[in-house]
């Protein structure tokens, strides 16, 4: 089985995640979705522990449940890649300007460990969707649920009430 490692922030997951959580489930086997964070900063609305349950949460019953796991790591995605001893790093694409900044990170995480990454498409109605959006709709009492899972919808509701 392939493993392959998704990194980024989750603050929180949104649907677009989502999206490519269940493409690189079927494709690859076993995702391990990365959370990372720098320990020594408190950062984002929620805690790494809170975003851990909110992936699980938005997860277990879904398509890919039992194909992924979720972990913290302090750092660089190249050192949780070693860690997690993963063929491949994957990351979705939203567009051209994603495209740009994911391929200079691919060529030197490459470089640096020898780690090859592999860009997933999102689906054309997540492709706006990001975590920066998504709070700050939250933050000023919108409706983010078309982003996000219903539990996060639950969960910003309850931190920006």
């Amino acid at each position: 089985m392939t493993k392959v490692l998704y990194p980024g922030s989750f603050d929180p997951i949104h649907l677009g995640h989502v999206d490519v959580i269940e493409q690189a489930s079927r494709l690859f086997g076993h995702v391990v979705i990365a959370i990372l964070h720098n320990p020594e900063k408190h950062g984002g609305v929620f805690t790494v522990e809170q975003r851990i349950h909110l992936i699980n949460g938005a997860l277990a019953d879904g398509p890919c449940a039992g194909k992924y796991s979720v972990k913290a790591f302090p750092g660089l995605a190249v050192d949780a890649a070693k860690a997690a001893d993963v063929d491949f790093i994957v990351k979705g694409l939203r567009n051209s300007g994603d495209f740009e900044i994911e391929q200079q990170m691919a060529h030197t995480n490459l470089a640096v460990a020898g780690v090859p990454t592999v860009y997933l498409p999102c689906s054309p109605e997540r492709s706006s969707v990001s975590s920066r959006f998504v709070r700050e709709i939250a933050q000023y009492g919108g409706d983010p649920s078309s982003m996000v899972p219903s539990n996060v919808t639950a969960a910003l509701k309850e931190i920006f009430s």
